[in-house]
């Protein structure tokens, strides 16, 4: 239960950041059809931890009974981060350029993304939440898939207030192929070459038991990378080195070029190696 109240204040507040903004405070929502306090607290205490990540306050909240819509012991948790940004420093900028470089940030895990595919590829492959993690027999591959979601906000900032970020993409649903081309204008293309980082284990086992192709996993699962930064190629040494000091792997992964007729604003090479 905690890790689902982090996971709530990461992919609020993660959006925040591409625009620019340092998250403010955070408001929460808790529904279930009877009130179980122990769940409830758990949930509670796990948003605090991740606003304390964050960085941000948590202001208050909502707690709704609706019998009549949950069953048993379901519960159904959303909430709302608020940042503020000077206007100055909105992203993304309107310098955006050819040439500028993209550096990706590690992600933690799956991030709360694909769940769908992923428990059905579980079930095909007949891997139980309780089993060991095929791709970590460390760990059960339930705790494993619930890997907090990476929470960017202390390193974005720390680059962000040195003017070094020119946009930002969080990589949520949509994954890479959707989600970068939101912060680029429309004649640039980002060129993503997918050797330039070590594909975490989770992913290329969920591509093998379930032979996802790699367009389906570009569009549904992080494969690695939770942010990508817009950078001036004359800057990346200094915004990696930052990104670093606050505790970011961190990766160049690309460029960006000038968009040809017909080509999409997103285009990624060398993805033989996720299914290996």
């Amino acid at each position: 239960m905690l890790i689902a109240g982090i996971d709530l204040v990461a992919m609020n507040v993660n959006d925040v950041l591409v625009q620019g903004a340092e998250p403010l405070f955070f408001l929460d929502y808790y529904a279930c059809g009877k009130l179980n306090v122990d769940s409830a607290v758990d949930f509670v205490k796990g948003v605090a931890e991740g606003c304390k990540q964050a960085g941000c306050v948590l202001l208050g909240g909502e707690t709704a009974e609706m019998p009549s819509i949950y069953a048993g012991d379901d519960f159904d948790g959303a909430g709302a981060a608020v940042g503020a940004v000077d206007q100055s420093r909105i992203i993304p900028r309107k310098d955006i350029k050819e040439g500028d470089v993209l550096l990706g940030l590690a992600s933690s895990g799956c991030h709360s993304n694909g769940f769908s595919l992923i428990r059905k590829t579980l079930e095909h492959a007949g891997v139980l939440y309780q089993d060991p993690a095929p791709w970590d027999s460390k760990i059960t591959a339930g705790l494993s898939l619930l890997t907090p979601t990476k929470i960017y906000v202390k390193s974005f900032l720390a680059a962000h207030s040195q003017g070094l970020v020119k946009a930002a993409s969080h990589i949520t649903g949509g994954g890479l192929l959707e989600n970068v081309p939101r912060m680029l204008p429309n004649d640039l293309t980002a060129h993503i070459d997918a050797t330039k980082w070590k594909v975490p284990p989770v992913f290329t086992w969920l591509a093998r038991a379930g032979n996802i192709n790699t367009v389906e996993l570009s569009k549904t699962l992080n494969m690695g990378i939770g942010m990508v930064l817009v950078v001036a190629a004359n800057k990346k040494s200094q915004a990696i080195t930052i990104l670093k000091e606050n505790g970011e792997n961190v990766y160049e992964i690309g460029k960006l070029l000038v968009r040809k007729e017909g080509m999409g604003q997103c285009v990624i090479e060398g993805t033989d190696g996720w299914i290996v």
